[in-house]
């Protein structure tokens, strides 16, 4: 079992920044590729970030490529999402995820956290 916990959530107007954190514990975290998802009221679950398990390879959705970076630390056990620019529809619970593969999907990832709130006022 891989443990997820996030933090760093909170309420920030637009066009400012939040550092989200994602801690791991459990199985061994350099083994796993992990990636951040977000899900606004209403709506289904999608896909933000994705990095591998070096560090050395990222990937993003379009909506935020330019404004969101994903990194990780493996000494640290520890994930981490960098978010500037910030929109109001970038609101929604934002979830750590780990999964063995490359693939962008909620269903390939076997690990979630309990998500933070992240809220983007205008």
């Amino acid at each position: 079992q891989l443990q997820l916990v996030e933090s760093g959530g909170g309420l920030v107007q637009a066009g400012g920044s939040l550092r989200l954190s994602c801690a791991a514990s459990g199985r061994s975290f350099s083994g796993y590729n992990m990636g951040w998802f977000r899900q606004a009221p209403e709506k289904e679950r999608e896909f933000v970030a994705l990095i591998n398990w070096s560090g050395s390879i990222t990937y993003y959705t379009d909506s935020v490529k330019g404004r969101f970076t994903i990194s990780r630390d493996n000494a640290k056990n520890m994930v981490y999402l960098q978010m500037d620019s910030l929109k109001p529809e970038d609101t929604a619970v934002y979830y750590c995820a780990a999964s063995t593969g490359w693939v962008p999907a909620r269903d390939e990832f076997a690990y979630w956290g309990q998500g933070t709130q992240v809220t983007v006022s205008s």
